[in-house]
């Protein structure tokens, strides 16, 4: 299956909720599953459930000022479920204050998998 999405983002101040600007790892399971919906919506042209993490691996810190980019791709279609996989990556860094610091290539900050579910009724795929 080759349907994919990509999101980039900056990580604002208001996500940074420990010291140092540390922001925690619900933030991006959160655009992990805002990647998920459109991929659902792109698919079945319906936003569907998030039913489970089947793994789910934080590999370096996000802090405030990050800019983030999210992949999500789908892996495998059943019948109303749909298995993706999901890697995020810091394309700049923050050095504090403005400055911050393009990564070449980038760093992969977290990566998942997980099964979301869109119902056979509520399926509407695009023509």
């Amino acid at each position: 299956m080759n349907e994919r999405v990509v999101l980039r983002l900056r990580v604002g101040a208001e996500q940074a909720h420990y010291g140092g600007g540390l922001v925690d790892g619900a933030f991006v399971l959160k655009l992990f599953g805002d990647a998920a919906t459109e991929l659902l919506i792109r698919l079945d042209g319906d936003e569907g459930l998030f039913r489970a993490y089947s793994s789910v691996d934080f590999l370096a810190p996000v802090h405030a000022g990050d800019f983030l980019e999210i992949e999500a791709e789908i892996a495998q279609i059943g019948r109303t479920s749909r298995q993706m996989r999901f890697e995020a990556r810091r394309v700049i860094g923050s050095l504090g204050g403005s400055a911050a610091r393009l990564l070449e290539p980038p760093e992969v900050v977290a990566r998942a998998t997980g099964t979301c579910v869109v119902p056979a009724e509520r399926q509407r795929p695009r023509a």
